[in-house]
């Protein structure tokens, strides 16, 4: 599974990516920082299965911080779109070349309406108008894939009687488009299949998209909110459009992972609080290791909270307060969990441990709607030709190969 984030430049793209996954990316205040896309894993924050029974997972992928458990899967972050992207401008035909695999679409807007469209300052920008240019240069990405050789594909489609959503699938075959996906669309659309050829320029235009929204769905992440004008801006563009927005404020993120693995502080992304970590000394007299002419020494070989690191997280604090958390890992547990609606399914025998005696160490993120049976091929194809049934580890009720998978199973596949 691959999610891209997309934006204009110097919206804040680079920063939500390395707030998501700690990846060493070149973050800066100017447009096109970022040309080539950079890959990271980013994660699902979910509860921890084996704490139901009193024990700690330990992933082979991922993390777990105290009863949580971060499952992973690929982010991109690609260069800034600007308008007429899909037409080359800027770095338009690579951005649209690398977003090609992607599953969803992840937009970072800066609400603060400090800078304009193309990533220059401005004062008062509306961060609306980004939003209206990134859907344009989308739709009209898949607009041109369709109108390249849509006379010549359309004619054809009629003459042979080559199924239409058959047809489309193929001009689209590099995008992830399914023959459902388009069945879908056109039932949408209202638009006749069976004759294309009578199709208007603005008919096209309306199918690409509706075909675009459909199988790449977008979640809007409204950066920068703790900047004047954020939150004022988040409101107005929550009213005009109808994609899910969540406030975001991803340079706190990325502040409070980078300070919580230096050890500076205790942080759980996704949390509304963090806690600073006790002095050294604090520590070592507390257990009665250190006096006073110890204590500088000592103190010397640990890392602690500098003035302007204090005052930076007392801000962040401030702005959890008002908004709960970040944002960070909301997004991407929305992105995941509810707009492509996957769910996370455990690998789990009668002892919840693998031979190694690793508990709980694989956690597979799978599509509403999976059985037993598909659950048993994802972890092998031999598994899946030789199920019998499932073990649900909760209830050790034993489950058949339609048994529709529910968000947090933990199932043990008998096999012939």
């Amino acid at each position: 599974m691959l999610i891209g984030l997309v934006g204009r430049p110097n919206s804040g793209k680079s920063t939500f990516f390395k707030a998501a996954t700690l990846a060493d990316v070149l973050i800066a205040d100017y447009p096109f920082a970022t040309i080539k896309p950079n890959r990271g894993m980013a994660y699902v924050k979910i509860k921890d299965l084996a704490a139901e029974f009193g024990k700690q997972s330990n992933p082979r992928e991922g993390y777990v911080k105290k009863q949580w458990r971060f499952v992973p899967f690929e982010l991109m972050d690609v260069a800034g779109l600007v308008e007429g992207a899909s037409e080359g401008k800027g770095l338009g035909n690579e951005f649209l070349n690398d977003l090609a695999g992607a599953d969803a679409f992840i937009h970072i807007v800066d609400v603060s309406g400090e800078t304009d469209c193309n990533g220059k300052p401005a004062q008062n920008y509306y961060p609306g108008n980004d939003i209206k240019i990134i859907e344009k240069e989308l739709d009209l990405w898949y607009y041109g894939i369709l109108m390249k050789t849509w006379k010549t594909f359309a004619r054809t489609t009629e003459m042979q009687k080559t199924k239409f959503a058959e047809a489309v699938t193929k001009q689209f075959s590099g995008l992830k488009v399914k023959e459902d996906d388009v069945k879908e669309v056109v039932r949408k659309s209202s638009l006749n299949p069976e004759k294309p050829t009578s199709w208007t320029n603005e008919q096209v235009l309306k199918f690409a998209q509706l075909l675009r929204k459909h199988t790449k769905p977008m979640l809007i992440a409204a950066n920068k909110i703790d900047r004047p004008n954020g939150k004022k801006n988040y409101e107005k563009i929550k009213e005009e459009f109808d994609y899910p927005i969540i406030p975001c404020f991803a340079e706190g993120e990325l502040a409070l992972r980078e300070a919580d693995k230096a050890g500076l502080i205790s942080y759980i992304p996704g949390e509304e609080a963090f806690e600073a970590k006790p002095k050294p000394q604090d520590a070592f007299r507390s257990a009665g290791h250190l006096d006073g002419a110890q204590e500088h020494k000592h103190a010397t070989k640990f890392l602690t909270l500098n003035e302007k690191q204090k005052s930076a997280l007392e801000k962040i604090k401030e702005i959890l307060k008002e908004f709960r958390n970040t944002g960070v890992q909301e997004v991407l547990n929305k992105i995941i969990l509810e707009i492509l609606q996957y769910i996370a399914i455990f690998p789990a025998g009668a002892k919840l441990e693998d031979s190694k005696g690793n508990v709980l160490p694989d956690c597979y993120l799978m599509k509403k709607g999976s059985t037993a049976l598909d659950f048993a091929y994802r972890l092998h194809t031999d598994i899946g030709k030789s199920f019998i049934k499932a073990i649900d580890v909760r209830t050790k009720r034993a489950v058949g190969k339609d048994y529709a998978l529910k968000h947090m199973d933990g199932l043990e596949i008998i096999t012939k």
